[in-house]
């Protein structure tokens, strides 16, 4: 199992194939760079720096139609309440930990209650 330290340490650039600034991640949603931040701060997304120098971005995996992916938010929100920073849920959700695929595959199946068994696993 993948324990909150390694987490934290996990080289999200690698893990994380495509991510957007907040500018385009406002533009797939519809919304302005404002309300980002503010799903951002409420859980409905979450960002992180993927490497030194970029700045907060992302997971473009996070947006399917311009929307945050089913499921995400709760998600999110499980997480942190469990003391996860964004930069730790964020490697969780794109790490293969012994189970079948990552857990952002399963939610953007729609498959949130699986992925919500998974997290609650941790706790």
């Amino acid at each position: 199992m993948t324990t909150s330290r390694s987490l934290a340490d996990a080289d999200l650039a690698v893990l994380v194939p495509d991510w957007l600034d907040w500018a385009a991640a406002a533009e797939q949603l519809g919304v302005t760079v404002a309300k980002v931040r503010t799903m951002i701060r409420d859980h409905e997304l979450a960002a992180a720096v993927p490497s030194p120098g970029a700045g907060q971005q992302v997971p473009a995996d996070f947006l399917q139609d311009g929307l945050p992916v089913k499921g995400l938010p709760g998600l999110l929100t499980l997480l942190h309440d469990a003391g996860f920073d964004d930069r730790e849920c964020i490697a969780w959700v794109f790490t293969d930990d012994d189970l079948p695929g990552r857990p952002i595959d399963a939610l953007r199946e729609n498959r949130g209650s699986e992925v919500k068994r998974r997290a609650q696993a941790l706790l």
